[in-house]
């Protein structure tokens, strides 16, 4: 529950430095904690979750380009759109967390913070790109 709650947090950050065309600062993640009280392991993964998702932000952003077919960065939701750099930073760069449980935690997120179709939108892309680099687990299969 941790995790997820940090993974929220993350979105939230992430999403307001989209908005704003920012990248991660001091006084960004200062301001947003000014009026959120988590945990330090909390705080600690949801600042891990958007620098890395910033300092990987090419690859990733082609990752998800070549798994989103007739979609382009511009026109996903931002909410999907940071979703999914935040769940491909995971699957990339954190080989201690099953990709099977971030998409999971990606297509949650989705449903609670997107729109009606956030959470198929965000399962078949990450499917996808899960396969594309190789990291997709047993426990996670789409038909």
């Amino acid at each position: 529950m941790k995790r997820r709650k940090a993974r929220e947090y993350a979105l939230q950050i992430l999403f307001q430095l989209d908005i704003r065309k920012e990248k991660p600062s001091a006084a960004v993640f200062k301001h947003f904690w000014a009026g959120h009280t988590p945990d330090d392991e909390a705080k600690a993964f949801a600042e891990e979750l958007v620098k890395g998702s910033y300092k990987h932000l090419k690859k990733i952003d082609e990752i998800i380009r070549a798994s989103a077919k007739n979609w382009t960065l511009d026109r996903m939701a931002t909410v999907d759109r940071n979703v999914l750099r935040m769940a491909v930073y995971e699957i990339l760069y954190r080989m201690d967390i099953p990709t099977s449980v971030t998409i999971n935690e990606a297509i949650e997120i989705a449903k609670k913070y997107g729109s009606d179709e956030s959470g198929s939108f965000v399962n078949g892309i990450l499917d996808s790109a899960a396969r594309m680099t190789g990291k997709l687990d047993e426990r996670h299969v789409e038909d």
